[in-house]
């Protein structure tokens, strides 16, 4: 089956060329799937997307036109999608539910160690010949506090790694993780582990009741100089509201891998471009704040799981037989 993929960089040709082996004709293609790039899978019997391709309505019914008989997502999310115009052409949508959680809990970790014992600032630091040590006190994390929100499978590694730091564990999800008790990790309501955490790491789904749920409010509620990591989703940090509480003091810093408005400038090289979002380019003016550019996931491991689940889900397709990962509208 020809296969277009959107968004391909090299590393999504080398994975999902290793993983495919001659079954599928994979077509790579950089640009994002948009309405302007759709005529790009013409022919092909299915498409092959990432996160910042968009297929709406619009994009739908173009891509049925032109043959495309499914949409096969190399990530976990599809809020991408319009799943329900996609059933009304009748295309299936798969995607790949679960890889590696171990590496986004460990680049979490690593976020916030890093933010902690100022361990970005140090290395620029001694890069320039300056071996002072002001301005680069951390503390302990032995014996702190630590909420966890979101305790599916990424919110129960960083837990259970929290858990070996000796840190004391406070969880929040609306569906309590049996897994996530038995490490003596304690559930609370939001506002308490808000109040009690040293350290809020996000890892809950994006929904509209979790969009912007650290805002103002909850900003207000945390610890004086407590540190926020977020490798969820983006749009679960109200930006312009921690930017504020980053200056007053309030956020003793902040760690992200994720960024509501990052698409047009995570996983793209800018580095001869002027950054546009004004937002994002103040975040990047705090000696407080680490940005990494959405890679948690981006392990061997990881990368070689959704390339192995993708070619399946691929497979299912052409064969036309029922796919355990297929998204339902």
């Amino acid at each position: 089956m020809r296969v277009v993929v959107f968004s391909a960089k090299s590393y999504d040709r080398e994975f999902l060329g290793a993983a495919n082996a001659g079954r599928h004709d994979l077509v790579f293609q950089e640009p994002h799937l948009s309405p302007a790039t759709a005529p790009l899978a013409s022919g092909a019997g299915a498409v092959c997307l990432f996160v910042h391709d968009h297929a709406d309505a619009a994009v739908i019914d173009a891509l049925a036109g032109f043959g495309v008989r499914g949409l096969a997502l190399r990530c976990a999310g599809y809020n991408n999608v319009d799943l329900a115009a996609a059933a009304r052409r009748g295309l299936p949508v798969t995607r790949v539910p679960a890889y590696s959680p171990h590496g986004v809990a460990e680049h979490a970790v690593a976020l916030l160690l890093a933010l902690d014992r100022r361990i970005h600032r140090a290395y620029s630091r001694v890069r320039e010949g300056n071996f002072a040590l002001d301005g680069l006190l951390g503390f302990d994390l032995y014996g702190k506090t630590v909420g966890v929100v979101g305790t599916g499978k990424i919110g129960a590694c960083f837990a259970r790694i929290m858990t070996g730091f000796g840190c004391r564990v406070l969880a929040y999800d609306v569906v309590e993780n049996p897994a996530v008790r038995a490490l003596g990790a304690t559930y609370v309501p939001l506002d308490r582990l808000l109040a009690e955490a040293h350290v809020v790491s996000l890892h809950c789904p994006l929904t509209p009741a979790t969009h912007h749920l650290i805002g103002a409010a909850a900003l207000a509620r945390m610890r004086a100089g407590v540190i926020l990591i977020n490798t969820g989703r983006g749009p679960l940090i109200d930006t312009a509201a921690v930017i504020k509480a980053l200056k007053s003091g309030r956020l003793g810093g902040l760690a992200i891998d994720v960024y509501e408005e990052e698409e047009g400038v995570f996983y793209e090289d800018l580095s001869a471009a002027i950054l546009a979002d004004d937002l994002l380019a103040r975040l990047l003016t705090f000696p407080n704040v680490i940005v990494t550019s959405h890679q948690a996931f981006f392990t061997h491991e990881a990368m070689t799981a959704i390339a192995e689940t993708t070619l399946a889900n691929l497979d299912d397709l052409a064969a036309g037989r029922p796919c355990p990962n297929a998204v339902k509208a």
